[in-house]
């Protein structure tokens, strides 16, 4: 291991030099603008990579690559798809947790935006089941699995990127750069499904137009990797280095010394995964396929509903510094569970307007919940263990709240009905109620 992290350095670390076996870091203070475009943009265009694939899946997916069954069984089998690349993310996490206590927060920065633009432009390009038979959801699988590893290094990196840049009093108002991420990638990946839907007829879409969102992909990814590319070691890391703090293993010392922050900062995240993805990719195929809401209709109603996310971002991080994580933690969590049992009679209703309202609520819930995360995780975890800590906790919130959220709600709707899906919504926000009542504050913790 410690080959491949002298390769991995001398190949992708340009801020440092080699003296023997020492390692000399140039740092640099970065400007507030500066933090908050290289935190923010990577998220933005990783989560726009990720939304892309969530909505072709509950679009076309499913026909493409696992045709030959009636409609429900495809949204299944296209569901667990999506399922797969968060079970990959935890490994990401770990994988370049790792790196990134050990060499720096910037290398694994810009590797993880590589691999996961890499994945999803193949996407683009991947033949479907008629072209290539069962190689086809294989492959698929595979990209996913990249996709997965990409994203799980993604969230850790910018998070501290920017709270350990951020003056004492502000790590949560620091810490909401990456998390303004989601909603802006989400943005531009509804509105480059809504332009499709406006421009290309039914049939034009299926066969190649859902194609075009990932292989723009590409093209942000050069955006992102000119602004990451610019970036210095923050202050923080650089100061572990300095009084070789690295540790060998970052992953069993999280293990052995840090289990318990690590459990509760995974339930605590399955809120914002659970709302999030119900009301995007659950949503989106209930209202098209049941309801018979047009396609772009739907987008359109998705587009209005994540500008409250977008707005309850700042907003609930500005709280966080101000009054502490848990109290805003605990205050939108409870109003999330209170969500779920308005879910089947808005979703039920059929009425675009009060469907709006209520992906509305649940997103704003969504960025009531998500914000504090930014500063919240890295706080549960001393400096050269929290590149690893926190986003392994953040990945391990996926599997829980996200992973099979889409696939259990379509369940859930065709064994019980929506009620049951409200149900699960209220299960999770129950699920991260726990464990924010079980953590101690962190809002003035000193960085370690």
């Amino acid at each position: 291991m410690h080959k491949v992290n002298q390769l991995f350095q001398f190949f992708f670390t340009p801020n440092y030099t080699a003296a023997g076996s020492n390692l000399t870091q140039i740092t640099r203070s970065p400007s507030v603008i500066r933090i908050a475009l290289a935190s923010f943009i990577g998220t933005a265009i990783e989560f726009y990579d990720f939304y892309i694939y969530g909505m072709a899946a509950a679009l076309v997916i499913g026909p493409v690559f696992f045709p030959g069954g009636n409609p429900t069984t495809q949204a299944l089998s296209s569901f667990l798809t999506f399922a797969v690349a968060f079970l990959t993310r935890p490994l990401g996490a770990m994988l370049f947790g790792h790196f990134g206590d050990r060499i720096g927060r910037k290398t694994t920065l810009v590797t993880s935006l590589l691999v996961m633009g890499i994945s999803t432009t193949l996407i683009g390009v991947l033949p479907g089941y008629d072209a290539i038979g069962a190689w086809a959801p294989a492959l698929l699988c595979l990209l996913r699995f990249g996709q997965g590893i990409g994203l799980g290094g993604e969230w850790g990196g910018a998070a501290l990127l920017a709270t350990e840049n951020a003056p004492a009093g502000k790590r949560g108002w620091y810490g909401m750069f990456p998390q303004l991420g989601p909603p802006v990638g989400f943005l531009l990946a509804t509105g480059s499904f809504l332009l499709l839907a406006n421009f290309l007829t039914e049939q034009e879409f299926k066969e190649w137009g859902w194609r075009l969102p990932f292989l723009a992909s590409s093209v942000l990814v050069m955006i992102g990797l000119y602004v990451r590319l610019a970036l210095a070691e923050t202050a923080v890391f650089a100061k572990v280095l300095e009084q070789h703090k690295q540790v060998g293993m970052p992953l069993k010392a999280i293990v052995s010394a840090h289990v318990a922050p690590l459990m509760l900062g995974s339930l605590a995240m399955v809120v914002c995964y659970a709302l999030f993805y119900i009301s995007t990719v659950f949503s989106l195929s209930y209202g098209t396929t049941t309801l018979h809401i047009p396609r772009q209709q739907f987008l359109g109603m998705l587009c209005i509903a994540v500008v409250f996310m977008a707005i309850a971002t700042p907003l609930s991080a500005w709280a966080g510094d101000r009054f502490g994580r848990r109290p805003v933690l605990l205050i939108a969590g409870s109003a999330a569970l209170l969500s779920g049992f308005l879910l089947k009679p808005m979703l039920e209703s059929g009425s675009p307007v009060i469907i709006t309202a209520f992906l509305s609520l649940e997103l704003l819930l969504m960025g009531a919940t998500f914000a504090p995360m930014g500063a919240l995780l890295p706080e549960l975890f001393p400096s050269e263990l929290r590149y690893t800590g926190a986003g392994t906790a953040y990945n391990l919130g996926g599997i829980l709240g996200a992973s099979f959220a889409p696939y259990i709600a379509q369940r859930l709707v065709v064994e019980g009905g929506l009620a049951w899906v409200g149900g699960y919504v209220s299960l999770a926000a129950a699920i991260s109620l726990v464990a924010v009542w079980l953590m101690r504050e962190t809002h003035q913790n000193q960085w370690l």
